[in-house]
């Protein structure tokens, strides 16, 4: 298993709660140029709809040697889901400043899977608090590396 993309904002746009692995469907060249690396997941989520789920707003740039004639980058792609999990993900998201996140995109036995993660919504405080204890984190390594000279 090895990771392609992650998604950094993720992490510190959301408090990541359940997570869940989905398949996705995807065209010959949305799995070479995801394999290359060229995907963002940054501003993306997962919507329900009719009782299946569907990743919005991730961009798979256009793979150089497919045919990209009517390729849109950014179109909604189907999350392959079991029934029980587009249930739950579906009752847990009722809730107020709660959706789903994709986290991260990797590859497992020679296909595409994705990440996903009910996040709820950080406040700018949390966001805040986030990058105080970060810095403070670095800086205590930082001291620790001239002590220990």
């Amino acid at each position: 298993m090895s990771t392609l993309v992650y998604n950094k904002r993720a992490k510190f746009d959301y408090f990541l709660e359940d997570t869940y692995e989905a398949g996705m469907v995807l065209t010959g060249g949305e799995v070479k140029s995801i394999r290359s690396g060229r995907v963002s997941l940054a501003d993306s989520f997962v919507r329900i709809k009719n009782n299946q789920a569907y990743l919005l707003n991730a961009h798979i740039n256009p793979y150089n040697f497919a045919d990209n004639r009517n390729y849109d980058p950014r179109r909604e792609r189907k999350l392959l889901l079991h029934r029980k999990q587009i249930e739950q993900l579906n009752s847990k998201t009722g809730g107020k400043s709660i959706t789903i996140v994709p986290v991260s995109m990797y590859e497992k036995n020679n296909t595409i899977k994705l990440q996903i993660s009910i996040g709820r919504g950080k406040k700018q405080y949390d966001k805040r608090a986030a990058i105080k204890k970060r810095e403070l984190d670095s800086n205590l390594r930082e001291t620790t590396k001239v002590f220990k000279k």
